[in-house]
């Protein structure tokens, strides 16, 4: 079932109560569906830019909120790797038809891979900007210092400050858990179509070598890789914007 709020923004109800935020814009297809990243949401730089562009060229585009991110509803401290992606089947299922071009930031990534591997028919093409599947085992718990585990693992939940936000960055235990069910680094990752990486080579989140350890695993008749010497993690530039906007273009023909 889907309500509209006011503005652009309408909400898909999940069967257990939950409301997960979305903005569509109708067009022509493959459908692009933009993926954010961890603790992001649907009104960043990079998913309204994608949006101006579908409704300028008449293209179809999806973006929208995981539970407990942006609009939608929910606690943060009980969100999950899993959980985001019943999301987002939840998402493309209901409010999409016919090929897709998954764009995946970050996060989004991981859960947009995990999208490709349980709807493959559907995948016209993927995107990612500096992504990190595996990132709750291969990098953040890597990079917590043993007291910040230690602290973890005792309480379940661990607190410290953001990059990105004035609110804290909040790591559970359970996270951590529920995402080695979803890991993708241990297997080929097979893609029915085109990809593209791109990454910023002063990436403090996610190290730009990253990128090509996910290239080692992924199997699609091509794969591209664009790395910016001085790109940060969000790559949100106009110029990297015109790139992101160039591939999607040549994915859509």
């Amino acid at each position: 079932m889907t309500t509209t709020d006011k503005d652009d923004t309408r909400f898909l109800d999940r069967p257990d109560g939950a409301r997960l935020a979305y903005a569509k814009a109708e067009g022509r297809g493959p459908t692009v569906v933009f993926f954010g990243g961890f603790r992001s949401d649907m009104t960043g730089t990079k998913a309204l830019a994608l949006d101006a562009w579908a409704r300028r060229t008449g293209r179809a585009f999806l973006r929208f909120d995981y539970f407990a991110h942006g609009q939608s509803s929910g606690a943060f401290e009980d969100g999950t790797v899993g959980r985001w992606l019943d999301d987002s089947l939840a998402a493309i299922d209901a409010l999409t038809t016919g090929k897709l071009v998954l764009i995946g930031s970050s996060m989004g990534g991981w859960l947009s891979l995990l999208t490709a591997k349980h709807r493959p028919g559907r995948v016209a093409g993927w995107i990612g900007i500096a992504v990190a599947p595996d990132f709750t085992e291969e990098l953040m718990l890597q990079r917590l210092a043993p007291e910040q585990r230690t602290t973890l693992e005792r309480d379940g939940v661990l607190r410290r400050p953001s990059r990105y936000s004035d609110e804290p960055d909040i790591l559970t235990w359970r996270l951590i858990e529920e995402g080695r069910n979803h890991l993708v680094l241990r297997e080929p990752l097979r893609i029915a179509g085109p990809v593209h990486l791109f990454h910023g080579q002063k990436d403090p989140d996610v190290p730009w070598e990253y990128s090509l350890k996910v290239m080692a695993h992924l199997e699609a008749t091509e794969v591209v890789a664009t790395f910016t010497k001085d790109g940060d993690h969000r790559l949100s530039t106009q110029a990297d914007l015109d790139r992101l906007i160039a591939a999607v273009e040549g994915m859509c023909g």
